[in-house]
């Protein structure tokens, strides 16, 4: 594959040069319910088809949509969530794709509405085949993009048998990393638990991956995960209202199977910190733009039959508490991630963490790692309920928001937001906001309505 751990590293560094004054100004311009949204690339224009209003020379391309026949002969799964796009040697752009379908969804299936196709996958390939009866319905499906027609030219099931992947995040060992928000225990119905991360190569063999939890990294209400390309330390999320923040220590920073340690964050001059602001009655608990120095503790009995890493985390280890913890992405030496319903009006943060210089190693105490409240509008005109996440490579974070009448918005380094995208067309929220590696292509979904979208303008800065 071209898109190798050396082009990681480069759309970091890219990413890096993007951010290089904005930490100067978070200070200098803090988001708060004054704040306006700028028209940083103009107002959005009215849509004939009635779908998606963007700015002006920009334009949309529906790539992907439910109940379509892909390439392995199964019906494009609904409920598309998080995605990643990869480079394949012939510099057309390979997607991984989540879909977050629950067990008994079958309107949304690959395998049809009676599972009429489910014998086209070996059920050996399913990590839940539910019996015959009642089989994980979400997993992945990978997707071959031509930039220049605007067209797929594969598309199948590289997942299967899994539930609920919501998210998840590349590594720059070209895989992506699919998450199940969605704690089941084995029963008389289904036959495995449920809550892993699984990991999905980003090739276009056609084949099913091997459906194998990385039972070390936790069960728990997964949402997203992020890598750090120079440690491949991995930053994990969790979707719950008393959600924790995790990190992993791989034993090997490119087979995340052969296990390591998992751990929680905490602030090391606050016990138990309460990062969701929802009772500051008008003073922040937390305060946007200023950094907090945290440690890591570990956390064990990872496997956690009970779904109850965040008490125990938080009430026994005094770890710190967010609100939804949702999409991640790394950039700038650091990762961005969203809590969907934090702050004082329960309309979203962004926090950003930025390693220690010793992360992950026993001297990191001497230099430790630090949190900023990045973005905190409480203003649901600003950014309501922000979602996935991604980092241009030029350096805007752009967010997806989950609410029935979403926008994408984008805040620049300076730290203006500003409107990128609105969907018109149905009542449901965006998911899988991603860029290609060159940049030039925006990648959406409408999740409700099962489309997966390209976006293409003239980006700034790119």
């Amino acid at each position: 594959m071209v898109n190798n751990r050396r082009r990681f590293i480069k759309n970091s560094l890219a990413v890096s040069i993007g951010f290089w004054g904005l930490q100067s100004c978070i200070n200098a311009t803090k988001i708060n319910t004054n704040s306006s949204v700028k028209n940083f690339y103009g107002p959005l224009l009215d849509d004939p088809n009635g779908i998606l209003k963007l700015p002006k020379d920009f334009s949309y391309t529906i790539i992907s949509k439910v109940g379509e026949k892909m390439s392995d002969g199964l019906f494009t799964p609904g409920k598309p969530d998080g995605m990643a796009t990869f480079v394949n040697a012939d510099n057309k752009v390979v997607i991984v794709r989540n879909h977050e379908i629950s067990f008994g969804d079958t309107a949304n299936s690959a395998f049809g509405q009676n599972n009429e196709l489910l014998s086209k996958v070996d059920k050996s390939n399913f990590y839940d085949f539910g019996n015959g009866n009642y089989p994980g319905l979400g997993g992945t499906t990978t997707l071959l993009y031509n930039t220049a027609t605007k067209k797929i030219e594969q598309s199948y099931m590289s997942l299967v048998g899994t539930i609920r992947n919501c998210a998840g995040g590349p590594t720059p060992w070209n895989t992506w990393l699919t998450c199940e928000e969605d704690v089941s225990i084995a029963n008389n119905t289904i036959e495995k638990n449920h809550g892993y991360v699984f990991e999905v190569p980003s090739v276009t063999d056609g084949k099913v991956a091997a459906p194998l939890p990385i039972k070390e990294m936790g069960r728990f209400n997964h949402e997203a995960v992020a890598v750090d390309p120079n440690t491949g330390i991995v930053y994990l999320t969790e979707d719950r209202s008393d959600g924790l923040f995790y990190r992993f220590l791989p034993k090997n920073a490119k087979n995340l199977h052969k296990g390591g340690q998992l751990q929680i964050l905490k602030f090391i001059d606050q016990d138990a910190a309460d990062t969701r602001n929802w009772n500051s009655f008008g003073k922040q608990n937390i305060e946007t733009g200023k950094p907090y120095k945290v440690s890591w503790v570990n956390i064990d009995d990872v496997d956690a039959p009970e779904d109850d890493l965040r008490y125990r985390g938080y009430h026994t280890q005094k770890a710190a508490v967010f609100a939804r913890g949702e999409g991640i992405w790394y950039g700038n030496k650091g990762v961005y991630f969203a809590c969907t319903n934090g702050g004082s009006a329960k309309v979203g943060q962004i926090f950003k963490y930025e390693p220690s210089p010793n992360e992950g190693q026993n001297t990191e105490k001497d230099n430790p790692a630090t949190i900023t409240l990045f973005v905190e509008p409480n203003d649901s005109s600003i950014m309501n309920n922000a979602d996935n996440l991604t980092i241009a490579p030029w350096g805007d974070v752009i967010t997806a928001e989950d609410t029935e009448h979403p926008f994408l918005v984008g805040i620049r380094p300076n730290g203006e937001l500003y409107k990128l995208a609105e969907n018109i067309g149905y009542a449901s929220e965006f998911a899988g906001v991603c860029f290609s590696p060159d940049g030039n292509t925006l990648f959406v979904n409408i999740q409700h309505a099962g489309l997966t979208i390209a976006i293409n303008g003239p980006w700034k800065n790119a």
